[in-house]
């Protein structure tokens, strides 16, 4: 029995020593380091070749990695190093490596141009990319602003932290012609209609990389995409590690043109973890507070309707004054009309007031943008996510991303977001081949409100215009401001004064009591007002929300003789404004669903010489027929690292959100989306109304504009682009395009009457700024071309040119193109100079042609501008640590983006980073 025993005890031992053996595991370890500095390199992965089991080294250059077996190879890559093999033989001996630098010219790996990895040189479109590495070495006060010095990009700058970049034209706030995705999710607020990627969205520490299409993309990404598209791309928790944080503080207004000399703050940290081989998490934060730019345009403004012009003028010279960035005087009244009613009760001034001109207007005395706005500009960003690998080739995600502000932003008006908020939040599957992905956009507009409506309302709190009954016929009251003027104005010309003299005296008179900006009067009555929802005040109470559900599949593996891949999506806004911007009622949102699906194959039809791609897509909006969108690219390798590609684009949108469904009383008129029921709702097709230009006594010939239903609007784009790179250290892209657009979505004004008054600017009417499509085909076109030079010593040298120009827009319409006919950028940077080759430095210039500048708020003649940026790093590799001292706008010339938005000035920083090498 005991031998039995014995023995048993002796299998039971053999047999678990066995099972050991099979399940022992062996894990290598070891560093990464610069073989030229000996610096540690972090983020490099470190892959078992021929397999998916791979990791990364950490900010001290260490990898480990479990293995079943030995021995192995591991691959070490990076982006500007030569990827390096080495065999693993022992769990005992650390595997180090000395990583050789090269250059990474033309060798990063892009996604956006295909949907899948390629090298940039071999993109078979035009791409332009910003590494993590070009990044931190910017002179950039924010991460953002460096697609200002990609070659073709326009950015309008409506405050210090709402931007708005687009490329081949059509340059404004908030651009619906461009597309932002941030990590996979389309970063456009569902019903403000903008990009808030400069707002909210990745902080700084958190972006990887950036994307950017030029022109026409919607056969991958769906509608908008019509003049770009940008990714932003953020870092994965399991490749970057540890706590970073970085601190900015610099100053602003250096020459008190604007405000006093004030700070600029941005403070962001960023904290990832990989906890195990399976799970990380990663969370950032970062805070941007500064005394914004001011919008300091002075200059009169006649408008009519939503369109106008500059002409002369001041408060002084022109009763009439309406300023650009001068809010209420938008208000006006032909004061004749006054002074004939009251002339019936005042026998003695009939004949005087008879032969005064019929047409006397008189506007209210408006505040400028620094007495209204919140000079306060401030964004905070909250970010997190938690990945699992639920294998070697599966990884779980979900992340959420949130943001609030105070900005200003140009629309049909200057508006104040005060306290917007807003998230995305996202879940996702994601493999080698396929992903998954579910997010949400929730959107708050706080205590955003409409600064012109606002001050209007102001005025009209403070001193009414004119008072009027129930029925809108005006019942002039002493206390009414157009009343006090008008006795004073008819007093001084009676008394012999001049006319512009006695206008100047009435309104001195009128404007007795004007609460002093920034007086407790004033802030009581501006704030009651700006709280109140239009159209009792200035506030929109927008909710709205966007649900999407998309995925992709990689059939290339399967299929094996070309690559192919699949996807679609569905999308469904939820508008919810309580009547305050769109056609809503409160407790009845607007919804709209969208959906899409797009298959793409390429074809290497001359191995190593050229490669054919096709794609197409097809996409449903449930107020406009489907839509199919096609595109056909070829690249040809005419010598090793050289490229000819050549591609037919397609791209279309459905009208948007507000193109849809906007109903919001602005200064100039009315603002109305194309739905069929608000034509109805405002009688707009049994009346009809007429374009201003053809209305006497300016016009004649009267053009009625009819209802006609709108349709989405596409464009068709031939490209022929040359990539090559020469002896490693020469890269020239260059690109020539011409564009076709069908169905171009624009606004027009149209003045409407009621039914049996002679139609005349004379009468009064309603002016209505309406979307409609052209009735003709809009043609674009234009070129680009840049080179990057790597010089010795660590020099680099980059320089592009572009240029952009439209063509047969019909009379009436606008196209709110806004691009310039010449742009150039030049830079130079050094990563490493000097002692230990610790320094850096980067200096960039970039200049503009002047433009007319067209929008829905004001248009005119934007000047020409040229803009400096400089920047000195010192890195202290021991500390993981860069100093840096920069400059934006280093010459402090100002310069304005757009008609109403702000003068630019310099701003000065310094900056301290942590783990950011």
């Amino acid at each position: 029995m005991r031998k039995s025993c014995r023995l048993t005890i002796a299998l039971f031992l053999v047999q678990a020593f066995v099972f050991a053996g099979f399940s022992q595991t062996n894990t290598i370890s070891g560093t990464v380091r610069n073989s030229v500095s000996k610096e540690a390199v972090g983020s490099v992965s470190v892959l078992v070749k021929g397999t998916s089991i791979g990791t990364f080294t950490d900010a001290q250059g260490i990898y480990k990695l479990t293995v079943d077996k030995l021995p192995v190879v591991l691959v070490f890559s990076s982006v500007g190093f030569e990827t390096q093999e080495i065999t693993a033989t022992s769990p005992t001996t650390p595997v180090d490596i000395n990583f050789v630098p090269v250059s990474s010219l033309g060798q990063e790996v892009v996604v956006a141009a295909s949907r899948y990895p390629e090298r940039f040189l071999e993109s078979s479109v035009s791409i332009e990319r910003v590494t993590n590495a070009a990044i931190r070495n910017s002179a950039s006060s924010n991460y953002y602003d460096i697609v200002s010095n990609l070659k073709g990009v326009d950015v309008v700058a409506a405050s210090l932290s709402f931007k708005t970049p687009t490329t081949r034209g059509f340059a404004g706030s908030g651009n619906t012609r461009f597309t932002q995705i941030m990590d996979g999710m389309d970063n456009q607020a569902p019903g403000l209609n903008f990009s808030v990627g400069s707002i909210i969205g990745l902080t700084e520490l958190d972006v990887e990389s950036m994307e950017l299409l030029p022109g026409a993309s919607s056969a991958l990404y769906g509608p908008g995409g019509m003049n770009g598209t940008l990714l932003i791309n953020s870092k994965s928790p399991f490749k970057y590690q540890g706590l970073s944080f970085q601190v900015k503080t610099g100053i602003m207004h250096t020459d008190s043109r604007e405000r006093s000399v004030s700070p600029y703050y941005n403070w962001s940290l960023r904290w990832a973890q990989k906890v195990s081989e399976r799970f990380a998490f990663k969370i950032g934060t970062e805070l941007i507070q500064a005394k914004d730019w001011l919008a300091d345009d002075y200059r009169n403004y006649s408008r009519l309707g939503t369109t106008g012009s500059i002409v002369p003028g001041t408060r002084s010279t022109d009763p009439n004054y309406d300023g650009v960035n001068v809010y209420g005087d938008e208000t006006t009244a032909n004061l004749k009309d006054l002074l004939v009613g009251i002339s019936a009760q005042v026998p003695f001034w009939q004949s005087y007031v008879a032969a005064l001109p019929d047409n006397i207007p008189v506007s209210r005395t408006g505040y400028t943008e620094n007495e209204v706005a919140d000079p306060n500009s401030v964004t905070y960003k909250l970010s997190g996510a938690l990945h699992y690998k639920l294998s070697n080739r599966l990884e779980a995600i979900i992340a959420g991303y949130w943001g609030t502000g105070n900005a200003v932003y140009t629309g049909s008006e200057r508006y104040s977001l005060k306290n917007l908020k807003m998230g995305q939040y996202k879940a996702e599957l994601r493999s080698d081949k396929w992903f998954v992905r579910a997010y949400t956009t929730q959107e708050n507009s706080g205590e955003s409100h409409n600064l012109t409506v606002t001050t209007r309302l102001f005025n009209e709190e403070w001193k009414p215009t004119l008072t009027f009954d129930a029925n809108g016929d005006p019942t002039p009251q002493p206390t009414d401001w157009l009343m006090q003027y008008a006795f004073a104005y008819m007093n001084a010309k009676l008394a012999g004064r001049a006319d512009l003299e006695s206008h100047n005296i009435a309104r001195s008179v009128a404007d007795q009591g004007r609460p002093a900006p920034g007086s407790q009067e004033f802030r009581t009555i501006f704030d009651a007002v700006r709280k109140r929802p239009i159209p009792q005040g200035g506030l929109f109470l927008d909710r709205s929300d966007l649900w999407m559900v998309e995925g992709q599949y990689n059939l290339t593996e399967a299929i094996k003789v070309v690559d192919v891949l699949v996807g679609g999506n569905w999308k469904k806004y939820k508008l919810n404004s309580q009547g305050t911007l769109f056609a809503d009622k409160v407790g009845e949102p607007i919804t709209i669903t969208e959906y899409g699906a797009y298959v793409q194959v390429g074809w290497e039809a001359i191995k190593d010489r050229l490669k054919l791609t096709g794609s197409g897509r097809y996409d449903k909006n449930e107020n406009f027929k489907g839509r199919f969108t096609p595109r056909v690219t070829a690249l040809l390798k005419v010598a090793p690292d050289q490229n000819i590609r050549l591609s037919y684009q397609t791209a279309y949108r459905f009208p948007s959100t507000q193109q849809q469904w906007i109903d919001l009383q602005v200064g100039s008129g009315l603002l109305m989306g194309a739905n069929k029921s608000l034509w109805e709702k405002y009688g707009l097709i049994e009346n009809p109304g007429y374009d201003p230009t053809t209305v006497p006594p300016n016009g004649t010939g009267l053009v009625r504009v009819p209802y006609i239903e709108v349709k989405p609007e596409s464009v068709t784009t031939f490209e022929v682009g040359y990539k090559s790179l020469i002896q490693k250290k020469l890269l020239i892209d260059a690109s020539v395009y011409y564009g076709t657009y069908e169905d171009f979505l624009t606004r027009r004004d149209v003045v409407q009457f009621e039914p049996g008054v002679t139609p005349s600017l004379d009468n009064d009417y309603r002016g209505i700024s309406v979307v409609v499509n052209s009735p003709e085909k809009v043609k674009t076109y234009g070129w680009a071309a840049g080179v990057e030079w790597l010089l010795p010593r660590n020099f680099t040298v980059n320089a592009s040119a572009s240029s952009d120009k439209i063509k047969d827009v019909p009379s009436g319409f606008r196209a709110f193109f806004n691009a310039p006919e010449l742009r150039t950028v030049l830079s130079v940077g050094n990563t490493g100079f000097g002692p230990n080759k610790y320094f850096g430095a980067n200096l960039s210039w970039r200049w503009q042609d002047g433009l007319f500048y067209e929008n829905d708020f004001a248009q005119g003649d934007l000047p020409a501008f040229h803009v400096v940026d400089a920047s000195v790093s010192f890195k202290q590799p021991k500390i993981r640590s860069v100093f840096k001292l920069g400059a934006n706008n280093l010459l402090n010339q100002y310069y304005r983006t757009a008609i109403g938005n702000p003068s630019i000035g310099g701003l000065y920083y310094i900056s301290f980073a942590y783990n950011v090498l």
